[in-house]
């Protein structure tokens, strides 16, 4: 017997064994589900995405969804808006296919801390976020404002402050930081009766908009949300005493609608800390308004940090270009910059 070697063989003489799954032919060619149907994801839960069809008319309804394998693993948020197949009557133990993201206005995001630059993605297609701070029980923290200003800046939505409990300080000496600015705000707080002054104007501010709400846990927020859309009945907590921080009272983002389908507000879940690891040295000096037209006269390639030669902002900021609060912001700016400067993986 002659014994031939693999090389020897020619085609026919090699047998190949047949597909289990046929021959047709793999193709990079995705279905374009022309029958699948919008929806707006309002929830996410352990890999399933709640969302609702037909929002503000007589076919609204819930469906609960999975992401198509095609998606991979981009990012869906509460906000986003999908389109949906399969079984979208949503039955109790019906499951759609979420096959396509819808183009984004917004996205916005947070890293875990400013020297992580691994993204988390909040919520998509807002146009306002609104940052509530407590004027006092918990302390206000001008840190997280600015933080907060900053996401929003990047992200190009508008910024709402909310001071909540104005009935225990008064917001004069903390909106001295910010009125210079432009930033918009509205001034809250709870009578004896326990209803919240101030709701009104901005439940009409919110009305046609879509909204997120962001904050230190116990500043407020559900306590306006379930104002804002009765019957929510997200769950309130209290600051503790000691540490004079919130407890965590909302374990997930969730989207409500306004009563009349006036808008959409999306609460997220209390934060200790909005990380700005993903945010780059330019688009941080955007987000400081008042600075970067003063950062117009440093000599180029200026980083404006503390040890930056010939950086004009120390100067215009003690001459009081910048406003009486310029100190403080320039402070406050230099911590975020020097942060984001250690996470830049070109800065050597």
């Amino acid at each position: 017997m002659v014994r031939r070697s693999y090389r020897d063989l020619d085609e026919s003489d090699v047998r190949v064994r047949p597909s289990r799954r046929g021959s047709r032919p793999r193709t990079k060619d995705r279905p374009a589900h022309e029958d699948a149907i919008p929806a707006r994801v309002i929830a996410v839960d352990r890999g399933r995405w709640r969302t609702v069809v037909g929002a503000g008319t007589d076919q609204e309804r819930t469906v609960t969804a999975m992401r198509a394998r095609e998606l991979g693993r981009s990012p869906v948020v509460p906000g986003d808006v999908v389109a949906l197949v399969g079984d979208t009557s949503g039955t109790d133990g019906t499951l759609a296919r979420i096959v396509r993201i819808e183009e984004r206005s917004s996205f916005l995001r947070r890293s875990a801390d400013d020297d992580d630059s691994s993204e988390r993605p909040l919520v998509a297609n807002v146009d306002t976020m609104v940052i509530v701070t407590a004027l006092a029980d918990p302390e206000p923290r001008g840190g997280m404002v600015d933080r907060c200003l900053v996401a929003a800046c990047v992200a190009g939505i508008d910024a709402l402050l909310v001071l909540t409990k104005a009935d225990l300080r008064d917001p004069e000496d903390f909106l001295h930081t910010y009125a210079p600015l432009g930033v918009e705000h509205l001034v809250t707080h709870q009578d004896r009766d326990g209803r919240i002054v101030g709701l009104e104007q901005l439940r009409e501010r919110l009305t046609g908009h879509v909204s997120v709400l962001i904050g230190h846990s116990g500043v407020g927020k559900s306590t306006l949300l379930n104002a804002l859309v009765p019957g929510t009945e997200r769950a309130t907590g209290v600051v503790n005493a000691v540490t004079g921080r919130g407890r965590h009272t909302s374990s997930s983002a969730l989207a409500m609608q306004l009563p009349d389908s006036a808008g959409w507000v999306i609460d997220t879940p209390g934060v200790r800390s909005f990380g700005l690891g993903h945010v780059a040295p330019e688009e941080l000096l955007d987000a400081f308004a008042d600075l970067a037209e003063l950062a117009e006269q440093c000599p180029r390639g200026c980083t404006h940090l503390e040890d930056a030669p010939d950086c004009a902002l120390d100067e215009l900021v003690e001459q009081g270009e910048a406003g009486t609060a310029g100190p403080a912001r320039l402070a406050s700016y230099r911590r975020l910059a020097a942060a984001l400067r250690r996470n830049d993986p070109w800065d050597v």
